[in-house]
């Protein structure tokens, strides 16, 4: 891997996980020394971040941590909405539905154990691993790359914004069971469905965003 390569994707895992909060500086010489990198494609790595719009120009000189206010994480859930219902659609025209009824089975499961015992991987990355499965799936049967590259970036955002959803068992169980339906619709090749599940469930996710930092 390019040290370019690297340092773009540790500066980015940094920011999605909040070890990088909003508002840092990315000072070129800390984060060169930091990452064990030369300026060089240390400033390759930031132009990239810039691009993703996970950072952005600061006082003219280096870059910052860009923020994410209430405004933003709307302005996400919109472009989510269009994108995520229509691959959805297309996946149920497209897909093999073997795969997508496992994936209903496999949400099933981690809704019963959600419920059995909230505190179950308190850092909810088998949840998450799960919940990038389904999405990969939908990628691979819309199989409309323009589509998938779009998609790409909004995740990124959406993972930075899921560390400020404050993780609420209650919350993720819907959202699996909520999962499971999008997958089930997807299954039975209903592209109607698919797309009307997938809008519910990012209504209700923007919902519960909503009422955690404006309650």
């Amino acid at each position: 891997m390019r040290a370019s390569d690297r340092a773009y994707a540790m500066l980015r895992e940094d920011i999605v996980e909040w070890r990088l909060p909003p508002g840092t500086v990315l000072g070129e010489v800390e984060q060169s020394q930091r990452l064990g990198i030369s300026r060089t494609p240390l400033r390759e790595a930031l132009a990239r971040l810039t691009a993703d719009g996970l950072a952005a120009p600061h006082n003219g000189r280096g870059v910052v941590v860009t923020p994410i206010s209430a405004d933003t994480v709307e302005s996400l859930f919109e472009l989510r909405q269009a994108l995520e219902c229509q691959a959805a659609s297309l996946a149920a025209v497209r897909c093999n539905p073997d795969v997508f009824r496992a994936l209903r089975a496999d949400f099933e499961a981690a809704a019963a154990r959600l419920d059995a015992d909230p505190d179950e991987d308190p850092a909810r990355r088998g949840y998450y691993a799960l919940v990038a499965r389904l999405d990969a799936a939908i990628d691979e049967a819309a199989a409309n790359p323009y589509l998938t590259q779009a998609l790409g970036n909004v995740r990124l955002h959406l993972a930075r914004v899921r560390r400020l959803a404050k993780d609420n068992p209650g919350r993720l169980r819907d959202t699996a069971a909520e999962h499971a339906t999008i997958a089930g619709a997807i299954a039975a090749a209903d592209p109607a469905l698919a797309a009307a599940a997938t809008r519910i469930h990012l209504h209700k996710s923007l919902e519960h965003f909503t009422a955690v930092h404006h309650p």
